[in-house]
């Protein structure tokens, strides 16, 4: 790892050390936007059934009662809808997914939806997938009832319980209280790991969904990288991104957009910055297709960027760490490697103590000893944010093949950046 960082640092010597360095915009990009994801099908009914029926045998042999959850991504993996369908509110509404025996060998899902009563008919509109022929049950609650002790019994479940429910460990803790107060004897729990690692690893039809939605904010970025010029503002910027995502395919789509100094708070300052000749600019992006959303960051310059001293030097420094990190990723290997590869890597080049979030979301948390497996996803986001100064991110997604190697999702149209210039 230390040579490869030593090499890299080579490398970053090839760039002049300028003030006022200039690059042209490369050739190859794909002039104007088309629907870029219109022939990538949905996730098709018979493999939401195969999850359904997953999640429910593992209730079974967890002896556990039902699996719930609020509109997510879980929702939306088992049922078809998420938040974005439905907006949290202080009403619940929630997917309930219960074992059914059918036969000592043979265990189906029950899949229910507990909605508010008046808002029955607008629940009844979500796209939810039902197990095979079987209808979605719809469990009501009237405005002056409790949920959750309709919930249960709608489940038929007693007040005095003592069955086990799991639920998402992202859900709202009122929600957790309110179904232990209507069943004080029940065991309300997170969902193990048992049931936590049913959608971890992609099947071929979510990697064609991803791919594309990444593949798709790529292509959105370069074309507003084409129109950037001085003076715009980080809002009008932000604007243009959003259009172009959606003209390429994606919806609920927007970037956080950050010029200059603003993007050393990985965050956001939330001025809105005006982009200068010696700026770079950053855009971390996503859209959603068929439920799943794509995670895509460039730091990019103006065509006759001006530059200060070093910022080009840090650019590379973080583009080499993000090839540092996917070349310390493979099935086997524990998901906290990228992470330390990337840090050895920024730490070689003095720049270790500016990169202060980790990398995959998390996922690659430092002193996990979780594994890399075929089908897992993870981001590839490392970055340097000197603040008052300047702040560069670079972030593409990557999967783990059948073969156990780490390919980019945006690899069909290039990966991730060259340079600034080439995003």
């Amino acid at each position: 790892m230390l040579r490869l960082a030593l090499s890299s640092i080579a490398s970053l010597f090839l760039v002049p050390f300028s003030h006022d360095y200039y690059a042209p915009s490369p050739p190859g990009y794909i002039p104007g936007l088309h629907s870029h994801c219109s022939l990538i099908p949905p996730i098709a009914k018979p493999e939401f059934d195969a999850r359904q029926a997953a999640l429910a045998t593992a209730l079974y042999n967890l002896n556990a009662s039902a699996y719930i959850t609020e509109p997510s991504a879980n929702s939306q993996y088992y049922a078809n809808f998420s938040s974005i369908n439905w907006k949290l509110s202080e009403r619940p509404l929630l997917l309930i997914i219960r074992p059914r025996s059918i036969s000592d060998s043979q265990i189906e899902p029950d899949v229910a939806l507990l909605t508010p009563k008046f808002e029955t008919l607008r629940a009844s509109g979500l796209p939810v997938v039902p197990f095979k022929d079987s209808q979605t049950r719809y469990i009501q609650w009237a405005e002056e009832a409790n949920p959750y002790a309709s919930a249960l019994a709608g489940l038929g479940i007693s007040s005095d319980s003592e069955e086990t429910l799991y639920v998402d460990n992202k859900i709202r803790k009122f929600i957790v209280d309110g179904l232990q107060q209507a069943g004080p004897k029940l065991r309300i729990a997170s969902a193990p790991l048992e049931i936590t690692s049913l959608r971890e690893r992609k099947s071929p039809a979510e990697l064609e969904i991803l791919k594309c939605a990444n593949e798709a904010t790529v292509l959105a970025i370069r074309d507003v990288h084409l129109q950037l010029s001085a003076g715009l503002r980080e809002s009008e910027v932000s604007i243009m991104l959003s259009s172009a995502l959606g003209k390429a395919g994606l919806s609920n789509a927007g970037c956080l957009t950050l010029f200059g100094a603003n993007a050393a708070l990985p965050h956001g300052s939330g001025t809105d910055r005006v982009l200068g000749r010696d700026d770079f600019a950053l855009f971390d992006c996503g859209g959603s297709l068929h439920g799943y959303v794509s995670d895509v960051t460039r730091t990019v310059a103006l065509p006759d960027a001006r530059l200060p001293n070093g910022h080009l030097h840090i650019w590379y420094a973080v583009k080499g760490a993000q090839a540092a990190a996917l070349g310390a990723a493979k099935a086997g290997v524990l998901t906290r490697k990228p992470d330390e590869a990337a840090r050895a890597f920024l730490q070689a080049l003095g720049l270790k103590d500016y990169f202060t979030h980790r990398l995959g979301h998390a996922l690659f948390a430092r002193g996990s000893n979780d594994v890399m497996l075929t089908g897992h996803t993870f981001s590839n986001e490392p970055g340097v944010y000197i603040e008052n100064k300047v702040g560069v991110r670079i972030e593409d997604c990557f999967y783990v093949d059948d073969a156990g190697n780490p390919r980019y999702l945006t690899e069909r149209v290039g990966g991730p950046s060259e340079t600034p210039w080439a995003p």
